[in-house]
């Protein structure tokens, strides 16, 4: 069998009920990410955080793999693609964990969902039919207007936020190029394997970045701290990710990515609640702006969603 053909094609099934909920859990579940991030800062340094979060997350992953009876082999072909996600990843999350580190978590979410709407504008140029409508533009015009107002936040920002905010967008822009490269060469792989191979990879490196650039590794080890690491071990990069890209295979991006919506509203509530982080006018106008414009881009998947689950 050729080593570029996936058996697995990703299909488009209707929603059920049960997958319904289960995305919207995952997306709740990634919104909160960025606040576990911030407490295991409390403790653990930057780069250290990335490196045994993703050690533990791809132990975990193999071991899932390992019980379910799922191949972890590849083919030499595929291993250059899993090396430029590799570097890619290292990128984007060492980028990311030094803009976090020193802006507020509900401040990085609502930037980082500027993802969605870099991916339409990277897809329309690099992907063929992945085209742009005004419905579209509409929509990233209001995710944009969104940013701009968290930029536009002042009250109590100090200038290490303002660099920590372009270290997210920084990373948002770089996650968006890793987004459209995995969909020209997912058919290529199993979806799992795009999870766990670009974190083995990538591994070496993020260990390198602690080494040298934490001044600091291990602070505390609180319960909030361990807490904190667990949860973005565990739950997202390793349970998350896996249960998104099994749905993906089998309901398809349109149908999940409806739901997307949801993770700034997760992210700025939680950092409120959990990080007394200020929920200013503007933080809460941003907010919006990029609730309405997600959903705008995704109407049409969000829609028959809707229509699937009154059957």
């Amino acid at each position: 069998m050729p080593s570029d053909i996936n058996t697995n094609e990703i299909k488009n099934n209707e929603l059920t009920l049960f997958a319904a909920v289960t995305a919207v859990i995952i997306c709740f579940l990634f919104g909160a990410n960025a606040v576990a991030i911030k407490l295991t800062f409390h403790g653990i340094g930057v780069f250290t955080s990335v490196a045994v979060r993703f050690t533990i997350a791809s132990i975990s992953i193999l071991l899932w793999a390992a019980l379910t009876g799922r191949t972890l082999k590849i083919s030499r072909d595929q291993i250059k693609y899993i090396l430029v996600l590799a570097l890619l990843y290292v990128a984007q999350f060492c980028v990311y964990y030094f803009g976090i580190n020193k802006t507020n978590a509900s401040r990085s979410m609502l930037i980082a969902n500027l993802q969605p709407f870099f991916v339409l504008f990277l897809s329309h140029v690099f992907i063929a039919g992945d085209r742009m409508t005004k419905r579209k533009v509409s929509g990233i015009f209001l995710g944009f207007i969104g940013v701009a107002f968290v930029f536009l936040e002042r009250s109590a920002v100090a200038a290490a936020f303002r660099a920590g905010d372009l270290g997210v967008l920084g990373s948002t822009f770089i996650w968006a190029c890793n987004m459209v490269y995995i969909k020209r060469i997912i058919h290529r792989f199993e979806p799992f394997h795009i999870v766990v191979y670009p974190m083995l990879f990538a591994l070496p490196l993020f260990w390198l970045a602690a080494l040298t650039l934490d001044p600091q590794m291990v602070i505390s080890l609180s319960a909030p701290v361990v807490g904190g690491l667990l949860y973005q071990s565990l739950v997202t990069a390793s349970f998350g990710l896996v249960v998104w890209s099994l749905m993906l295979q089998r309901y398809g991006a349109v149908a999940l990515h409806s739901f997307v919506f949801l993770l700034p509203v997760a992210g700025v509530s939680l950092g409120g609640l959990i990080l007394h982080e200020p929920i200013t006018p503007k933080i809460f106008i941003a907010l919006v702006c990029i609730v309405c414009g997600t959903v705008v881009v995704n109407y049409n998947g969000l829609m028959q969603n809707i229509r699937n689950l009154r059957k």
